[in-house]
């Protein structure tokens, strides 16, 4: 593998096959500062297998992939936490730093980056095999964003993470400024952090798509519905008409009306609070309090978008 000066990660007409099954056939990119990328498509396809060789766990079978000499990568797999000594959470976290850097400047002390991650400081001290499986896979992400990746990969994070530590990462990431690679099938999460994706067609193929993971199911049905409509021969005087969309009732229209003011309250509150989580200087009760209300936060605006997407259709 190359190394990239001052750049990211860029693959040249990369190939990669199993057996008869092309993987990568001649794929070209290069990921820039701060880029969020989604992968997605069939299972087999090679989703997991573009994000190892990103990383050089897995080689090309032709093609170049030069990598940038600051990038440090980060990635949450569903292989878990690999323990070699049995030490108290805080030890563990230690053992990687002291402090986690902020785009402001401040830092959070390894306490307060667990007080974040929802483990109180009474916890702090638990031996980690005394964790059960989901604070053992809440501390391995934590542990892999405390290394403070500026390339951070996130293969299927849905699939094990429970809801509140998937509310806390979302955050998180939020801010995050180094490049992000999500594969997953998510649509909700996909589509709060990612700006394109990369579509796994099958063959090798994979296609850029310019949008979210809702955008591109919803091209993907008119794409469908148009190669449908050229299969039926119509009278050239004929007029399809879309199917009348359902009125609102007053208290439907009420109800869509208050999910708006209140979606845009939470959303303020929780920009808030992202700030306030940001101060190195914060008090610990405080920091937990504010974590578990971003949570909750977090959680009400899934359950409200939800409805609020019912009544807009």
């Amino acid at each position: 593998m190359n190394r990239l000066g001052g750049k990211t990660v860029e693959l040249k007409k990369v190939y990669k096959s199993f057996g008869d099954k092309i993987i990568l056939k001649g794929f070209d990119y290069t990921f820039k500062k701060g880029e969020r990328v989604g992968i997605v498509g069939k299972n087999g396809t090679g989703k997991s297998t573009l994000a190892n060789m990103i990383q050089g766990i897995e080689k090309a079978d032709s093609g170049k992939i030069n990598i940038g000499d600051t990038v440090v990568f980060g990635n949450y797999s569903q292989k878990g936490l690999e323990v070699k000594e049995d030490l108290r959470v805080i030890e563990y976290v230690k053992a990687i730093a002291e402090n986690f850097p902020l785009a402001n400047g401040a830092s959070l002390s390894a306490s307060q980056f667990l007080s974040l991650f929802l483990f109180p400081p009474e916890q702090q001290y638990t031996y980690v095999s005394k964790l059960s499986g989901g604070e053992k896979r809440r501390l391995h992400l934590l542990t892999i964003l405390f290394n403070n990746p500026n390339f951070l990969i996130l293969d299927e994070p849905t699939n094990d993470l429970d809801l509140p530590t998937l509310s806390v990462l979302e955050n998180f990431l939020i801010d995050f400024q180094g490049c992000l690679l999500i594969v997953s099938h998510d649509r909700y999460f996909m589509d709060r952090l990612v700006d394109h994706l990369f579509v796994f067609e099958g063959g090798g193929e994979i296609r850029d798509f310019p949008g979210n993971y809702s955008q591109y199911r919803e091209w993907q049905k008119q794409q469908e519905a148009t190669i449908g409509q050229n299969k039926i021969e119509l009278p050239k005087q004929a007029h399809v008409q879309s199917p009348q969309k359902k009125k609102l009732s007053y208290k439907e229209q009420r109800e869509f009306e208050i999910l708006e003011k209140e979606l845009s309250e939470l959303e303020t509150e929780k920009r808030s609070i992202s700030e306030k989580l940001s101060s190195s200087q914060i008090p610990f009760d405080e920091l937990q309090k504010l974590s578990k209300r971003i949570v909750e936060i977090t959680i009400i605006i899934d359950q409200k978008e939800f409805r609020w997407l019912e009544l807009s259709e």
